[in-house]
């Protein structure tokens, strides 16, 4: 087991490694300009010049998206739950809910403007906005997938209401709620870098924005990077590892 994640180290490593020196090497040759493709040096530059700004920028993106996708999963799930548990509840809102889902982040940014102006509420509910809805459906399709004879199981023995919930249905649920849990993620990515480069208040999407009205693709660069590292690490740090122990819990691997 060691070795073998050793050698996933490895070998990744050396993919960015390579990645990294080709990268280097077109910058170097000068096949495209700067403001095109800037070498990792210029990057690195921007990362000493501008370091305050962009850990101040990334605490305030950070704050947001953990808001605004904690109220996600939590009124997605319980919604969610509800229409699995409700035929009539999801064959009137049901429809509504994916139609609300298939609109892209982009579309509850000038919505969000009107009606909280330039402000964090804007932000926040821009990022609830373009991931509550696929979770909802995500929940519903989680739960309504739980095999008929565990629910007959529980009941004969006397389980209902919460224990039925938190006993059963979370329980059986768990492995498809993760997978929704993982794209609410990215949902709310989404939606965050949205409303903040459309609207220009604040957080890394603001920096996106303010280095590509000056050309600055350097910086633009350096803030996608940690944009994407931030994604790599709570993959690796939160959902992989929650994703094994869950297999492992279950039996699935």
């Amino acid at each position: 087991m060691l070795s073998t994640r050793i050698r996933s180290v490895a070998l990744k490593l050396s993919f960015y490694s390579s990645l990294l020196l080709v990268w280097y090497a077109v910058a170097e040759a000068r096949i495209l300009p700067d403001y095109v493709l800037p070498s990792p040096i210029q990057v690195a530059q921007e990362y000493a010049s501008s370091g305050a700004r962009l850990l101040t920028s990334l605490a305030i993106s950070m704050q947001r998206l953990f808001i605004g996708f904690i109220i996600s999963l939590l009124a997605g799930f319980a919604f969610g739950y509800a229409m699995a548990r409700n035929k009539t509840l999801y064959d009137t809102v049901g429809s509504l809910i994916i139609a609300l889902a298939s609109l892209p982040s982009i579309v509850w940014v000038p919505i969000g403007m009107i009606w909280f102006g330039y402000s964090e509420a804007m932000v926040i509910f821009v990022i609830v906005a373009s991931t509550v809805f696929a979770f909802m459906l995500s929940t519903y399709t989680s739960i309504k997938n739980v095999p008929p004879i565990y629910i007959k199981a529980a009941r004969n023995m006397g389980a209902k209401g919460f224990h039925m919930l938190a006993y059963v249905m979370v329980p059986a649920a768990t492995p498809s709620i993760l997978i929704g849990i993982r794209n609410a993620w990215s949902f709310s990515w989404r939606g965050l870098m949205n409303a903040e480069v459309v609207s220009g208040y604040l957080g890394l999407g603001f920096m996106l924005e303010s280095a590509r009205e000056v050309f600055n693709m350097a910086h633009v660069i350096a803030v996608v990077l940690i944009i994407m590292a931030i994604g790599l690490l709570v993959d690796v740090i939160l959902f992989s590892r929650v994703e094994r122990y869950v297999e492992q819990r279950w039996g699935l691997r």
